[in-house]
């Protein structure tokens, strides 16, 4: 028998009793080191063995066909220093993989034509042919794959900081495309900064307003020393917040439905101990902000109010992800309707049709490693035989949806359930870097020392912490 969703008073009565997140995140005494070892290998192994070696293009997703995702290029320029630093890889040939990356981004072509180009104004296409380079369908102009791709880019460029030639030219590449962004001609409708543009119809009707991931978006804006944004743009970015403040499931923070949303601009900055006007006035920063959104998942996670099977304190996750199928079938007296790809997030309001992504989970080890790791290693004991394969954590599972119907993608298992069989570069990147901050905080130690991500954080008002000293060289 499957669970019937929790009567509203139970509900209420079971979030009052949650605990809060506790005033530091401490990692347990014994971390599953071994677990964390394979896992990163693997996840790294992701972006090593899929991308085209011809130009550094790495999958949107794997096994499947796939196009390229530019902000999984933007991972994958983030996981190969990790792979140096972790042994996987050597120094040249992460340099080598990056050089071939950042060189073919510098000569794609741009330009306003439909076909044939990778992007216009500096910005580049979501989505691009994983062998030319192209757009890739009808696919749009992104800011937000654009500031993701370049964060990797950033990050390449302070992470190789020797005197050889190679290196040299790393940082000079890394300089040119950050450069030539015109982010001033992204503010369709100033000061904000526009989702992104089609060549066929134009600047998309919609701007960033916080909060979701795209901070990021903003700093790189705010820093660019060619075609920069005013400050003011943060307020507007700013301008929203209070519509999302409030307490969820037993935590007060900014929301956002998506669990990602409180992870991707924290892949790269270090958002601890530095505040913007807005979490001044709040009284914390947004790395505790996503602490306690990570806390309220699995609050949500313990309560299940939709009754989803395997829901509990170390299953927890929700965040956009491969789903089973678009359908709507009752079961057991519920009646429950299951997407495909879906920008999942707590409650039936933000599409939870029980599906799991492990990154939801894995990807908050830095923020709240107590809960994360038993989490991490649950899913691996409990289901790592259907969904721990050659990369890892394959990209989402959901233990409630048995059912003998046509699927979008991946495949059933009866009496398990669905199982995703493609791995997500979007998703990939977040577990292998914050696995990362999480041990040795190697990329956030990196990104401080970035000139472009302390000018972006100070002019949009950051103060405290590490900001105020002076960047290590």
């Amino acid at each position: 028998m499957r669970k019937r969703l929790m009567p509203m008073a139970a509900l209420v009565g079971a979030i009052a009793t949650l605990p809060l997140a506790p005033a530091m995140a401490a990692p347990p005494a014994t971390a599953p080191a071994a677990l964390l070892d394979d896992l990163s290998e693997r996840t790294f192994r992701f972006f090593w063995e899929t991308t085209n070696p011809a130009n550094g293009l790495v999958p949107d997703r794997y096994p499947s066909p796939s196009f390229s995702s530019i902000a999984a290029v933007g991972f994958g320029l983030t996981a190969y220093p990790i792979g140096v630093e972790r042994g996987y890889i050597t120094r040249a040939q992460a340099r080598e993989r990056v050089l071939t990356t950042l060189r073919f981004f510098r000569n794609a072509p741009q330009g306003r034509q439909a076909k044939g180009m990778s992007g216009y104004k500096g910005f580049f296409y979501h989505f691009l042919d994983m062998k030319t380079g192209a757009r890739s369908s009808k696919s749009e102009l992104s800011t937000i794959d654009t500031a993701l791709l370049m964060a990797g880019v950033l990050h390449v460029q302070s992470y190789f900081d020797g005197a050889g030639d190679e290196e040299a030219e790393i940082r000079r590449l890394a300089d040119e495309l950050y450069q030539r962004i015109d982010w001033q001609w992204a503010q369709a409708r100033p000061p904000a900064i526009v989702l992104g543009w089609h060549p066929e119809t134009g600047m998309l009707p919609y701007d960033w307003r916080g909060y979701n991931e795209a901070m990021l978006v903003y700093v790189l804006a705010l820093a660019s020393p060619t075609h920069p944004v005013e400050p003011k743009a943060w307020d507007e970015w700013t301008s929203t917040y209070d519509k999302t403040w409030g307490t969820s499931w037993g935590q007060e923070h900014l929301g956002f439905a998506s669990h990602f949303g409180h992870q991707y601009s924290h892949v790269w900055i270090d958002f601890r101990g530095i505040q913007d006007a807005y979490m001044r006035k709040r009284g914390i920063d947004y790395f505790e902000n996503s602490r306690r959104a990570t806390y309220a998942q699995q609050a949500y996670a313990i309560a299940n109010p939709l009754g989803c099977k395997g829901y509990g304190a170390s299953l927890w996750g929700v965040t956009a992800s491969d789903g089973p199928a678009d359908a709507t079938i009752t079961d057991g007296g519920v009646r429950r309707k299951f997407r495909s790809y879906a920008g999942r997030g707590m409650g039936k309001e933000h599409a939870d049709d029980c599906t799991i992504a492990p990154t939801g989970a894995v990807a908050s080890i830095a923020f709240a490693p107590e809960i994360a790791i038993p989490a991490m290693t649950d899913m691996h004991a409990r289901y790592g035989k259907q969904i721990y394969g050659k990369y890892g954590f394959l990209d989402a599972f959901n233990p409630s949806f048995d059912f003998g119907i046509k699927l979008a993608n991946g495949r059933r298992v009866p009496g398990f359930g669905w199982i995703d069989t493609d791995y997500l570069g979007i998703d990939q990147g977040p577990i292998l870097a914050m696995i990362a901050n999480h041990r040795d905080e190697s990329v956030w130690r990196v990104m401080r020392g970035n000139p472009i991500i302390r000018t972006g954080l100070r002019r949009a008002g950051f103060t405290g912490g590490w900001l105020d000293n002076e960047a290590k060289p």
